[in-house]
């Protein structure tokens, strides 16, 4: 009997939408209980995204990365579950039909994985990854993963990056929450089109929480796009270094609220979207044109900005938006430009500027 799939904190709970759901694939002829070897396709968990796989031979499986649900134009994350595997088994799996075709496995990144005996990530050897044109897919690129199964009872992972998921997010705020810390408050500042929490994060001394002297804030936004999920351990990080006691924290506090909207596309995080929400919105490209009922997330945010703008103690320095890139190299600040070159946040994105490399 095969067993059910890796269930962890960081990557359960609902189903996506259009996954595949513990799918056999059986050579060609047989028929009957499935044997060792004839793997077993599982990606509807939470975060999940695997759509279809083609048997080419024994050896050999073409995987098909899930659209974006209602977008069909994205498609980069995959994390799926393998079962069923014989010791000592060889297997080539193709991923098809990335649409992003310049991105950083053309540079020697490479996906990761992990097992149920061995549950800590780690990437797959550059020697073992190869992203190229095949003649066999029309000429377009793929990503071919070259991976020896070692154990026959376990369960093992494969994904694009690190995943981070909705339901990681809430057990992490929520863990924080019951510290009760006289400088930390979660709240409810909006829900999204599934009803999941938007939840805003404010650090700052205890007296500027309902401030009646001028402050300055900061907020901070987060993985706005499903696969971006280096953003949500950057976002954590930074909640655990606004919470500490390090003398230099204590010292901000005093001086500056910090607000952070850690999740702003729970959805398409849930779903195991690349980009998009579950409408097929690519939130970011949505500012100018926002609706309370197509774009709950943004109106949400929108609302709350323009709250902190007219609030007479409170003065809105700094908007940051944290991003991760699926093709650039090394850490980089896009920022407004303007004619005063003296504006804070102009000078935020040159103080924080790094050559990218070529």
């Amino acid at each position: 009997m095969i067993k059910s799939y890796l269930n962890t904190n960081s990557d359960e709970g609902e189903a996506g939408l259009g996954n595949v759901t513990r799918v056999i694939m059986r050579p060609v002829g047989h028929s009957g209980k499935a044997k060792k070897g004839h793997l077993c396709f599982d990606a509807s968990f939470e975060t999940g995204n695997l759509g279809r796989i083609d048997l080419v031979c024994e050896y050999e499986y073409d995987l098909f990365i899930r659209p974006d649900t209602c977008n069909p134009r994205h498609r980069l994350w995959f994390n799926f579950v393998v079962e069923n595997t014989r010791q000592d088994q060889n297997v080539i799996f193709n991923i098809v039909n990335i649409s992003n075709k310049n991105n950083l496995f053309k540079n020697g990144m490479t996906p990761i994985v992990r097992s149920t005996s061995r549950n800590t990530w780690f990437r797959i050897p550059v020697h073992r990854v190869h992203y190229h044109r095949s003649l066999y897919h029309d000429n377009n690129y793929v990503l071919s993963i070259l991976f020896s199964f070692d154990k026959d009872d376990d369960s093992y992972q494969f994904s694009y990056s690190y995943p981070y998921s909705y339901t990681r997010q809430q057990n992490y705020l929520s863990l924080i929450e019951k510290k009760k810390l006289p400088y930390f408050k979660r709240e409810l500042l909006g829900q999204s089109i599934q009803n999941k929490r938007l939840d805003l994060v404010t650090i700052t001394n205890p007296k500027n929480m309902n401030p009646t002297e001028k402050v300055h804030v900061v907020v901070i936004l987060g993985r706005v796009h499903g696969s971006e999920t280096p953003s949500s351990y950057v976002c954590q990080g930074i909640i655990e270094f606004l919470i500490s006691n390090h003398p230099a924290v204590v010292r901000l506090r005093k001086k500056v609220v910090f607000q952070l909207i850690p999740m702003m596309n729970p959805d398409g995080v849930t779903l195991g979207n690349s980009r998009t929400n579950l409408l097929g919105i690519d939130l970011n490209r949505a500012w100018h044109k926002i609706s309370q009922w197509v774009h709950p997330i943004l109106y949400a945010v929108h609302n709350h900005l323009i709250e902190i703008e007219k609030h007479e103690n409170m003065e809105l320095d700094l908007v940051i938006d944290m991003h991760a890139h699926s093709s650039l190299h090394g850490v980089f600040t896009y920022g407004n430009a303007y004619d005063d070159v003296y504006r804070l946040d102009g000078v935020f994105s040159k103080l924080n500027y790094m050559p990218r490399r070529p």
